[in-house]
């Protein structure tokens, strides 16, 4: 299954760019036995595209069509390392091609968008900035693929 990153705003160089890659290319490594593979990163311009409305407008266009879709929402469910491993690999095991994850800008998503997702997912009850939220997204993808794979880096 191709797992596809979707994003409002750019990552620029510097500490949250460098743990993304870092943890991308963990994931990709781990992943690859598992059946699961970086489909791709889309970053969408948050600055003139019209609020969460526009933003979800060129969300759409980048998610790879019949992709399932998850956001990240404070809204959201929160889950447990295992428990979205578990998830990540029913998607796969149901047979799904694509999984879209989706990240907003600073006014989050749009409802309409939000609702188009089969889960939405917190990590917890404070905000976090987007970028940090794409970190914690990608290291939360390693870690997945770790647990699957039966490695060592997940210890609880």
């Amino acid at each position: 299954m191709r797992v596809h990153l979707l994003a409002v705003g750019r990552l620029r160089g510097g500490p949250e760019s460098a743990l993304v890659d870092d943890y991308l290319s963990r994931f990709e490594k781990t992943g690859r036995g598992l059946g699961l593979t970086l489909g791709g990163v889309a970053e969408v311009e948050d600055r003139k595209s019209g609020g969460p409305e526009g933003e979800a407008h060129l969300l759409r266009k980048a998610m790879p069509e019949g992709a399932e879709l998850w956001v990240l929402d404070e809204r959201g469910r929160q889950m447990t390392s295992p428990g979205f491993a578990d998830a990540m690999a029913q998607a796969r095991d149901g047979g799904r091609r694509d999984l879209a994850l989706m990240i907003g800008g600073a006014d989050g998503l749009d409802p309409a968008l939000r609702s188009e997702a089969t889960r939405a997912i917190s990590f917890g009850s404070m905000v976090w900035p987007h970028m940090l939220a794409r970190v914690m997204l990608c290291e939360q993808l390693y870690r997945a693929a770790t647990i699957l794979s039966g490695g060592p880096y997940h210890r609880a």
